[in-house]
């Protein structure tokens, strides 16, 4: 542990660091019926207990669903978000459950186009999720399948915790990199036809390097890592989704690739990943996190539509317009093409 961390986070980093001893010892132990009751009491705790987080979920959905559902309806929305991550969340302790005989009782794969994923297994492939459902389980389980990722994951600020979570999330053959020269590394390993896995509904500041898509009639600010990959590459981009069942099991649809050609700009793929969940979304909204900030920023004429705690900035427009030319641009060459 690093020697400039106080005395007092040292402590405070090992007591946190037993608390997820005690729980990786204890869930594993509990049947999947009584871990699915503690998480929605967990979830029910969270919800009335996280004032901050329980107001950003309303926000959120009474911005994307304000003029079709009843004040009653979005907060019981925000109430199951709560206990979906709950689930989520006690899953990560669960997981050592899990074995390559048994997973399928717990994780319904529908493989929407199975000839593209075994092409995919010579080829390699990037896959995208957002945060919905169990994606940490969508992605696991397909070490089961034999498709190991190299997976990009933020570090937590207590070291002793991103070791815990980095095995965790390994176990089935993964590789968890950190962010530091991600770049580089993914685009080494996609070359050699590897995969690598990544969440799509991250926000980041637009200084980043990022791109505005549309998501749920909002503009916001997600990374290009995977669509700048995608497009050095030429690997298949496939989407999945992770959709949670009453039962404690869940059904993971590997959706069909994108359609992307050798113009699609990273934007446009961006854009396009989001296009081919949202629909999952908006049927089912109660599975994604709402307690999250996502849309920090907005254009500044938006200041009704947008959540209060948006922020707003011109940069938007300018990502916006930037994108913009280099798809005229690509288009240009490409119509310069013989």
């Amino acid at each position: 542990m690093d020697s400039a961390i106080s005395p007092w986070k040292k402590i405070r980093y090992r007591i946190e660091w037993f608390g997820v001893f005690v729980m990786a010892r204890v869930f594993p132990l509990l049947s999947r019926r009584a871990l699915l009751r503690l998480t929605r009491v967990l979830g029910w705790l969270g919800y009335h207990l996280d004032r901050r987080g329980r107001t950003t979920a309303l926000q959120n959905l009474e911005a994307v669903f304000g003029h079709e559902k009843s004040p009653v309806e979005l907060r019981n929305i925000a109430l199951r978000s709560y206990q979906t991550f709950a689930r989520t969340v006690c899953d990560q302790f669960w997981t050592f459950r899990l074995t390559r005989e048994n997973f399928s009782d717990y994780c319904r794969y529908d493989f929407s186009d199975p000839e593209a994923l075994e092409a995919s297994r010579k080829t390699g492939a990037i896959w995208v999720t957002p945060h919905y459902g169990n994606f940490e389980w969508l992605a696991l389980c397909m070490g089961f399948h034999d498709f190991p990722f190299h997976i990009v994951a933020q570090e937590f600020k207590n070291p002793l915790l991103t070791e815990f979570f980095r095995r965790n999330r390994e176990f089935t053959g993964h590789t968890v990199i950190p962010q530091r020269r991600a770049m580089i590394h993914l685009l080494k390993h996609l070359k050699k036809g590897g995969n690598a896995a990544f969440l799509c509904d991250l926000t980041v500041p637009p200084t980043k390097a990022a791109t505005v898509i549309d998501c749920l009639g909002f503009k916001t600010c997600v990374p290009t890592l995977h669509g700048e990959l995608a497009r050095r590459t030429g690997l298949p981009v496939f989407t999945g989704i992770s959709i949670p069942r009453d039962d404690g099991t869940y059904d993971m649809l590997a959706l069909p690739p994108l359609d992307i050609s050798e113009e699609t700009t990273p934007a446009q793929i961006a854009q396009k990943c989001w296009d081919a969940i949202e629909p999952y979304i908006r049927a089912q909204p109660e599975h994604w996190i709402w307690m999250y900030k996502h849309w920090r920023f907005r254009p500044p004429e938006e200041s009704e539509r947008y959540p209060a705690y948006s922020n707003p900035t011109e940069l938007l427009e300018k990502i916006t317009a930037a994108a913009k030319d280099r798809e005229r641009n690509a288009a240009a060459a490409g119509d310069d093409k013989p």
